[in-house]
């Protein structure tokens, strides 16, 4: 019998569709609060509906936001601290990183950013940022950030991240699910051993989505209507991320990346410290915040606990 999460409450980005809104019905099966954002007010009012038929009485909300602009994950963050604190909620249990892209063509945003790096990894850098004084006060909490086994072949090219002057859609997308596991590992680093929140990279395995399809040409529409042919469910790559988010056994583990409720080894590249220092560093900047440096530049060094604020 699944243990009853009715005094839980965990935000999903993307929980309208394919794996996000599994994880939600999911979560919404063993009784939590949890709070939905995505794109499209319809689709939130379709989520609502399916969600409530399956489960009378399952407590949902809704926040309408486009994630690719960073005044919107900003709005977003602020609407869910109202909706929290309307509750008389001290804390957030969890957050689900899960809304993501793929552009086969290069695509800005409104505010500049290549589409698939504004998406994919600023959007749940800002957001957990912006969560994080929330997800600190709760007794234990999780962030599960759903990267991809495409990460082991992404690289950083720090010289142009985005991509910009040579940009290959692929590479973008490997190249963000990689800064996903670098982000993963260096707030653990930063929140130290011992700390009551806990990050984790999910690898959601080949699912049967529709992200391939999306602003791309006819022959990578074929390409990959062939390959998810053979992959799982949303809901049976769901579990795995919501026993990320929720097993209380593992909150404490030292793997920051899983699949399908396994740890397994990230990529050699996304285990350089060096370079998940510096990807935060930047992400900071690019996200116009505060600089969180190290307190102690020699315990940086030794990777020993620290406490990060908001």
């Amino acid at each position: 019998m699944q243990t009853s999460l009715s005094d839980k409450t965990y935000v999903v980005t993307g929980g309208t569709a394919g794996i996000g809104l599994a994880v939600v019905e999911q979560l919404a099966e063993r009784g939590a609060w949890t709070i939905v954002i995505a794109r499209s007010a319809e689709r939130c009012r379709a989520m609502e509906d399916e969600i409530r038929y399956l489960y009378p009485g399952a407590r949902l909300s809704s926040i309408v936001a486009d994630l690719s602009l960073q005044s919107e994950v900003r709005r977003a963050a602020g609407e869910v601290g109202r909706l929290l604190s309307d509750a008389g909620l001290d804390g957030l249990d969890g957050l689900v990183n899960n809304a993501g892209t793929f552009t086969y063509w290069l695509a800005l945003t409104k505010e500049g950013f290549e589409t698939q790096w504004a998406v994919n990894h600023l959007a749940p850098f800002l957001l957990t940022r912006q969560l994080l004084p929330w997800l600190q006060r709760a007794a234990t909490a999780r962030v599960v950030t759903v990267s991809s086994g495409s990460h082991y072949t992404g690289r950083l090219n720090w010289d142009d991240i985005q991509l910009r002057r040579r940009y290959n859609g692929l590479a973008a997308y490997d190249r963000s699910k990689l800064a996903n596991v670098l982000f993963t590992i260096e707030l653990n680093r930063r929140l130290g051993p011992g700390s009551g929140l806990r990050a984790f990279a999910a690898d959601p395995g080949l699912v049967k989505t529709d992200i391939g399809f999306k602003g791309t040409p006819p022959l990578v529409r074929w390409v990959w209507q062939r390959r998810r042919a053979g992959g799982i469910s949303p809901a049976e790559s769901a579990r795995g991320i919501v026993y990320l988010l929720t097993e209380p056994s593992i909150q404490q583990a030292n793997e920051p990346y899983w699949k399908h409720g396994q740890p397994k080894a990230p990529s050699p590249r996304s285990r350089d410290r060096q370079a998940a220092r510096r990807l935060w560093d930047l992400s900071e900047s690019m996200c116009g915040l505060s600089p969180l440096p190290y307190p102690d530049e020699s315990i940086a060094e030794e990777g020993e606990p620290h406490v990060v604020a908001a």
